[in-house]
């Protein structure tokens, strides 16, 4: 076992507070993410010895490290990356590309000679990005289109030509198309909504929430949005995309495909490893609005919510509809030892009190809050005890 380094993201929709809390930072200023993993653009480092990075490390013996079967279905690099998440604000209305999209999205942007840490490049590897939110606090968000019937119904009543218009596409066509028809007049540059446009519809939303709104969550998005990011198209977008709450302790999948925004909300996020982000708006970064309707999937369903599996008592297990990774987090405060599930090569964060990680042969190690270690696949089983809670990221 190794105690490994997080590398922080200072993204402007972060937090002034809540990764510093977790992990100790003495620093001001916001971070958004704190990563751990072996992400080439962000890769975690050992804290004992040499201080090789993660990819370093497990360079070394990848068998050992990594195991033959995970090797063999992924190479010799750990497939997923583990985050902490913390969103002050509202951030990128995004899209993650699947992994043929990837592979060949990858390759026209560095056969065009752009920089893979260029910030326009939209593929900065040739991986997709699935990914499941486990909330740490309550935790906001949009995920998935709604049914296009409801969507239509949320248009009723507003006083804004836009929301005429929207209306009049959904109710000729109550499909997958007609959401994509929408969707794509809001983004695509030839018939964008101007700003005022978006910004009449914000306040007939605002006009509709003081008068007693039938769907006072929709229009307090719209609201929040158009605060946030004012006269971006992106805030109507909202009026199709189902709204998410997650308390703590909930979990939910996004799909690569699945357009998505988050809101507000402090989680963990375990993903395939990868940081390609298509965006659409609701963002000062990169926009790329051909090639996020490129890779969207319209098709109307509810969010993915994952209920855990109970393993041995103290283990809620969270197993995502991928072979990438699988979340599990273990809550304990008595004197008993506990197993951890999972095998090959794990990554371990501390999010409270004090715990010592054993190995199958007879390695320790103790971890305090904002602690993270690194488990190869050669350590064998793990077991767990103290007072405190750890999140485990695991290939299944």
């Amino acid at each position: 076992m190794h105690r490994i380094s997080h590398a922080t993201q200072a993204y402007a929709w972060g937090s002034h507070t809540a990764i510093h809390d977790l992990f100790g930072h003495d620093a001001t200023g916001v971070i958004a993410e704190a990563w751990m993993g072996a992400h080439p653009s962000s890769p975690s480092r050992g804290l004992d010895g040499d201080l090789l990075t993660l990819p370093q490390l497990i360079a070394r013996d990848a068998e050992g490290s990594l195991g033959q079967d995970v090797v063999d279905r992924f190479g010799s690099s750990l497939p997923y990356l583990l985050k902490v998440i913390a969103a002050e604000r509202p951030l990128s209305l995004q899209v993650h590309p699947h992994i043929e999209r990837a592979r060949e999205g990858y390759a026209e942007e560095d056969l065009a000679g752009i920089p893979v840490d260029a910030p326009h490049r939209n593929y900065r590897d040739t991986n997709h990005k699935p990914e499941l939110v486990y909330a740490l606090t309550q935790f906001e968000a949009m995920c998935g289109f709604r049914a296009p019937r409801r969507a239509a119904e949320l248009l009723v009543g507003l006083d804004a030509p836009l929301a005429k218009e929207l209306h009049g596409i959904l109710v000729a066509d109550p499909s997958p198309a007609g959401i994509r028809a929408a969707f794509t007049q809001l983004l695509e540059p030839a018939t964008t909504p101007r700003a005022d446009e978006v910004r009449e519809l914000a306040e007939a939303c605002a006009a509709r929430l003081a008068a007693g709104s039938p769907s006072p969550r929709a229009d307090r998005t719209v609201v929040l949005l158009q605060q946030e990011y004012p006269g971006d198209p992106g805030v109507v977008t909202s009026l199709l995309l189902n709204p998410v709450t997650l308390q703590p302790g909930d979990a939910m999948f996004v799909p690569a495909g699945g357009v998505h925004a988050y809101l507000h909300g402090v989680a963990v996020e375990i993903m395939a490893s990868s940081d390609n982000v298509l965006r659409a708006g609701l963002t000062p970064k990169h926009v790329d609005v051909p090639e996020l309707l490129r890779n969207v999937d319209y098709v109307a369903a509810p969010p993915i919510r994952i209920a855990p599996e109970v393993f041995h008592g103290a283990t809620k297990v969270y197993y995502a509809p991928v072979d990438d990774f699988e979340l599990s987090v273990t809550q304990i405060d008595d004197d008993g030892v506990h197993p951890l599930p999972g095998r090959g090569p794990r990554v371990l964060l501390c999010l409270e009190g004090r715990l010592t990680v054993s190995t199958a042969h007879d390695g320790t190690l103790e971890l305090e809050r904002g602690h993270v270690a690194f488990v190869p696949a050669r350590d064998g089983a793990l077991t767990v005890r103290g007072a405190g809670t750890i999140v485990q990221a695991d290939v299944p």
